[in-house]
């Protein structure tokens, strides 16, 4: 059962390495959650590379902004980026990311077109779709918006939980909604329509549900959200309501559940680990809800903590087999692992 993965951070993870351009992090062998040898033995066919920018050493540390409550617990929301700097550390990934394709040999791409995904599969060449985590490296009058497409980039998110000129995220709280802020400012909504216009996909993963609700009525793309879980199993802000879910349902996007284990399931305060079957009753409930046609995976590896029964990226077989156990098919199966994915990419991107 081939595998498409709706999110990995192992580019922002090797940049922040004292080698930022090591390739072989990535090619040869790595101690995280995702690397090349350990993706083929679990028949990753490729996925959603992040390009994400990490708060500056300057800014406040998780555990300074957590509040913690009777109910659960709130981490405030970092301060937004200095463009410069998220600008220089987006090419910095960017730059990783094509290295990494030209050591492989030819066994991994970056891909920004159909007939490009169509020819890795045929190839069995691992996929890479460039996707910016946060707008915070474009500029606010999308002067440099072509130059990020030219780059490669065919997947954006308008916000990563920071705020930027574009949009409002999410802070990380449990138990919370989306609905935590403004929506898009103007200059977001005249991204959404460019991007529509170039054809890169939307991302609406920590986006705030009023940002969400913009980009729906502003976009004529399928709505997706790369990486995230069911806000009615789990009522934390990162999540999505049963109406976000239903709107993408509608517009024949995707949700990519996310592995992270407090976006997974609820508590007090943040969890170091989940049942594997919690990833399972999130892919469910969003199948029962919209239909299997929008639902995938998002994983999230080298971004966040994971349940410690999937490990890291070779526990893909886990799940494949749970899927089957929980009583979807083959045919179903295959559009929870890649096919829906695919099929959203080429109803998106413009070739």
């Amino acid at each position: 059962m081939k595998i498409f993965d709706g999110h990995n951070d192992i580019l922002n993870k090797i940049t922040r390495s004292p080698n930022p351009l090591n390739t072989k992090a990535f090619l040869v062998s790595d101690p995280g959650h995702f690397d090349f040898p350990r993706a083929l033995e679990a028949e990753v066919m490729g996925g959603f590379f992040a390009v994400y920018t990490s708060n500056p050493p300057s800014a406040p540390s998780r555990e300074d902004r957590m509040i913690l409550s009777e109910e659960g617990y709130r981490i405030e929301l970092p301060p937004a980026l200095d463009y410069d700097y998220a600008h220089r550390t987006a090419l910095q990934m960017i730059d990783l990311l094509y290295k990494i394709q030209e050591d492989s040999l030819g066994q991994f791409q970056v891909v920004t077109s159909s007939s490009e995904l169509d020819k890795c599969i045929k190839n069995n060449i691992m996929a890479a779709v460039l996707h910016l985590e946060g707008a915070e490296p474009i500029q606010p009058d999308l002067e440099n918006l072509p130059f990020f497409y030219e780059k490669g980039m065919r997947s954006l998110g308008i916000t990563w939980s920071r705020p930027n000129k574009f949009g409002h995220g999410v802070p990380f709280a449990y138990p919370s909604g989306p609905d935590t802020g403004p929506g898009l400012t103007e200059p977001g909504k005249e991204l959404v329509k460019i991007c529509n216009d170039l054809g890169v996909m939307i991302d609406l993963a920590h986006l705030n549900e009023k940002g969400f609700w913009d980009v729906a009525n502003l976009s004529s793309h399928p709505l997706v959200s790369t990486h995230t879980a069911a806000g009615s199993l789990i009522p934390k802000s990162r999540n999505l309501t049963d109406d976000q879910l239903k709107t993408v349902g509608a517009s024949d996007g995707v949700v990519g559940i996310i592995f992270s284990v407090n976006d997974l399931d609820g508590g007090k305060r943040p969890k170091d680990n989940a049942p594997i079957s919690k990833i399972i009753d999130h892919i469910m409930y969003v199948a029962d809800l919209i239909g299997v046609d929008h639902v995938a995976f998002g994983s999230d590896f080298d971004g966040t903590k994971i349940p410690s029964e999937l490990g890291n990226v070779s526990g893909y077989p886990k799940l494949v087999s749970l899927l089957r156990e929980a009583g979807f098919s083959s045919q179903e199966m295959e559009k929870i692992c890649s096919k829906n994915w695919i099929r959203v990419l080429k109803n998106t991107w413009k070739s």
